[in-house]
């Protein structure tokens, strides 16, 4: 796993050189690219009578909440109206698998979802799915459906360029901004700095960047796409402090989900969907692409 989580740095690290040379966070380039991905062409009895699938395939609609502030992973910007990244890639796969098209916006609303809603948008029903950096946790699984994980990564720190701090253990007993209702801010907290709770990730590197706190902290992955937008004024230091595997959260009401969701996983797993769905995202500077993560069992 550690060889996976490295690698998924290195990648990222190339991603964020390349955005930085673009200077524009609104392209394509900035917010991650993207592969196109068709629909499957027949769902006539591919689901399960009842099924939470067979409903939404009948129904050819759908919500998925997903990130509009982290570039590579799930970013929207100026007025595209679709979102982009490694996670709204995987979130287009399950879409397509449904039959229906995961690039036509009246079809499937991509539903910003910030670290603090996501259970609460799966309890709800707001939204069908999540591929929003969705770290599974057991505490998490208690509460909603997690599968996968499709990606693993670790969390970093993000200071200004000028700054001295090294690592999270230059920061104990000093403010650090991260996303409200995340792992990372426990994790911040656990390190012996003081969490700074924000809504979006984003905000934590505005406030960076004017000097409010002298550090954000989250996966190494979204800090070196934030860094990219701040045309060398931000940089990303230490090592990794903690592992994050990201999956895809599913409503509690719909366990038969699970399943579909790591069948569709392994899938792109095994015919280089998700290796082409890294390159053109995560990957977008040419580095090279890890492995896929081994997938957890369904209960």
């Amino acid at each position: 796993m550690r060889f996976i989580r490295t690698k998924a740095v290195i990648a990222t690290a190339g991603l964020a050189l390349s955005l930085a040379a673009c200077g524009d966070a609104g392209n394509d380039e900035a917010s991650g690219g993207g592969s196109d991905v068709e629909a499957a062409s027949d769902c006539d009895g591919k689901f399960e009578d009842g099924s939470r699938m067979a409903e939404l395939a009948d129904a050819g609609k759908i919500n998925v909440g997903v990130r509009f502030d982290q570039p590579g992973l799930g970013f929207k910007g100026g007025t595209d109206d679709m979102p982009s990244g490694f996670d709204v890639e995987m979130a287009k796969l399950l879409v397509a698998d449904l039959c229906i098209d995961p690039n036509d916006t009246d079809a499937v609303n991509y539903e910003e979802t910030i670290s603090d809603n996501r259970e609460p948008y799966l309890e709800t029903g707001r939204v069908d799915l999540v591929a929003a950096s969705y770290s599974i946790t057991d505490e998490r699984r208690a509460l909603v459906g997690q599968a996968g994980p499709y990606f693993i990564t670790g969390q970093q720190v993000l200071v200004k360029s000028d700054s001295d701090v090294e690592s999270i253990d230059d920061l104990k007993g000093e403010e650090v901004c991260s996303a409200s209702g995340s792992t990372s801010l426990e994790n911040v907290n656990k390190a012996g700095a003081v969490g700074v709770p924000a809504d979006t990730y984003s905000i934590c590197a505005e406030q960076v960047s004017d000097g409010s706190v002298p550090a954000m902290s989250t996966d190494g992955s979204i800090l070196l796409g934030l860094a990219a937008q701040y045309d060398g004024e931000l940089k990303v230091v230490g090592d990794e402090f903690s592992e994050e595997r990201i999956g895809i959260g599913y409503s509690p009401d719909a366990p038969e989900m699970c399943q579909w969701i790591s069948d569709v996983l392994q899938k792109s797993f095994d015919d280089g969907t998700w290796a082409e769905s890294f390159e053109s995202t995560l990957g977008a500077s040419g580095s090279d692409t890890p492995e896929p993560p081994e997938l957890d069992a369904c209960a």
